[in-house]
């Protein structure tokens, strides 16, 4: 694909606002665009009767517009703007049930992107005093830039950004607002937050390493050992926490800040084959934590029931929306030959090939533990769900209809989990082809 830029307008003389349809862009945009969809199409049904829809479709489709735009940001400062952006115009989506729990979540929300925000602020402005060019450039554009004079501020302003960036990811210790916002959002809007709004900040750190930075500038400081630290811990801790949870979901929404670690994890490692199963994983866990998420609405959404205790006998009830949470559930494990597999198969083998000291072996060792804890707070929902045991009281338990128009996207996403891991290899190819580009 050629890449093509143009600039939209200037800010000043030094700052444009440009656009570069771009590689990396078109992966995040196709992915955003698709969940997208299939969320708008579930609310179709999970909105029916609600008198505050038409405010939630406004600031969706608006949302859509500034994600892409941000996707496919030429430089920082454009970057920047769409990225402030997007915070705004999706707190709506937060607080859209007006419950004091809901309100309180948005403004949570919105209080820790904008600390992220301005903690990225200040990176962009060394960046932008010491880079001949604040636009993206696959590899890099400050390597010609460092002195021994100006290198630990430098480092100090990436980390800086880097650790903003990764407040909408939701990694360690700026990660208590997802587990706020996603249980009170309904639940199209968790679907949308987790499977994509999240993976902003993802996109931020790509284009702070890759494409402002460089791999070789931060492989072996301090900068990487902070990184690698932070990714691995919240791998884990977001795994244990999702297992102890029983709100249903607020448990999913502790599974996502551990999965978007996993793509962190890789992002941190600098190497071409863990920076594939990180671009892999970008795409994979948008399908499946979309879908998980669309399932538990319309579990709430039929039943009113929340916890994950209250859900014994649901597949007696919902047979067919239980058989897709069960497929992606098992793909969010990892199990082969389901999508999760390929992305966690490229992150440990890239970690193992690094070979840094520790955390090289930590880190698989990690995602090992985090998916056998991720086997145990989803698959006995699976297990419960159709098999209730003697206490279940059958009596007075008929099939419930669920709407096709949020059936028809969970059965989708459910099909994408399997036919992604079966036939990975075009995308593969793409990722694995974009990775040897931007890390050699």
């Amino acid at each position: 694909m050629s890449e093509q830029a143009f600039v939209l307008f200037y800010l000043t003389k030094k700052l444009p606002i440009m656009f570069c349809f771009d590689r990396m862009g078109l992966i995040f945009a196709s992915i955003t665009t698709l969940v997208w969809i299939l969320c708008g199409i579930y609310s179709f049904a999970y909105f029916k009767g609600d008198k505050k829809a038409k405010r939630y479709t406004v600031f969706y489709v608006i949302t859509l517009f500034v994600i892409l735009s941000l996707d496919f940001a030429g430089n920082l400062i454009t970057f920047y703007l769409f990225y402030e952006l997007m915070t705004l115009l999706s707190v709506p989506l937060v607080f859209h049930n007006e419950t004091k729990e809901a309100i309180m979540a948005a403004l949570k929300y919105l209080f820790y992107s904008l600390c992220g925000a301005y903690m990225a602020l200040f990176g962009l402005y060394f960046v932008f005093q010491n880079a001949e060019t604040i636009s993206f450039m696959p590899g890099g554009v400050l390597a010609s830039s460092v002195t021994p004079q100006n290198q630990t501020i430098l480092l100090i302003a990436i980390l800086s950004m880097i650790l903003g960036f990764s407040v909408k990811g939701g990694m360690l210790p700026m990660h208590a607002w997802l587990t706020s916002a996603h249980p009170v959002a309904p639940a199209p809007a968790s679907a949308f937050l987790s499977g994509i709004i999240v993976k902003g900040g993802v996109l931020g750190i790509i284009r702070t390493i890759f494409y402002i930075a460089s791999p070789d500038l931060i492989r072996g400081t301090f900068v990487q050992t902070v990184l690698l630290i932070l990714s691995i811990a919240t791998i884990f801790l977001g795994s244990m926490l999702a297992y102890r949870e029983k709100v249903f979901k607020k448990r999913l929404a502790y599974s996502t800040v551990s999965q978007v670690s996993y793509i962190l994890f890789g992002i941190f490692l600098l190497n071409p084959l863990s920076l594939t199963g990180s671009l892999l994983h970008v795409i994979f866990h948008a399908t499946i934590k979309s879908a998980l998420f669309l399932c538990a609405g319309i579990v709430i959404h039929e039943t009113g029931k929340e916890r994950v205790d209250e859900l014994s006998g649901i597949g007696k009830q919902m047979p067919g929306m239980l058989a897709a949470f069960a497929v992606v559930s098992m793909g969010l494990v990892g199990i082969p030959p389901l999508s999760g597999f390929i992305s966690k198969w490229y992150l440990c083998v890239g970690s193992l090939n690094e070979a840094i000291p520790v955390y090289s072996y930590l880190g698989p060792a990690m995602l090992l533990v985090s998916a056998l804890l991720t086997a145990g707070y989803l698959l006995p929902i699976v297990i419960k769900g159709y098999i209730p045991g003697k206490d279940w009281n059958a009596e007075g338990v008929q099939k419930i209809h669920v709407s096709a128009w949020m059936m028809i996207p969970v059965v989708i996403l459910a099909l994408l989990t399997i036919l992604l891991g079966v036939f990975p290899g075009k995308l593969i190819e793409l990722f694995k082809a974009l990775a040897e580009t931007l890390v050699s």
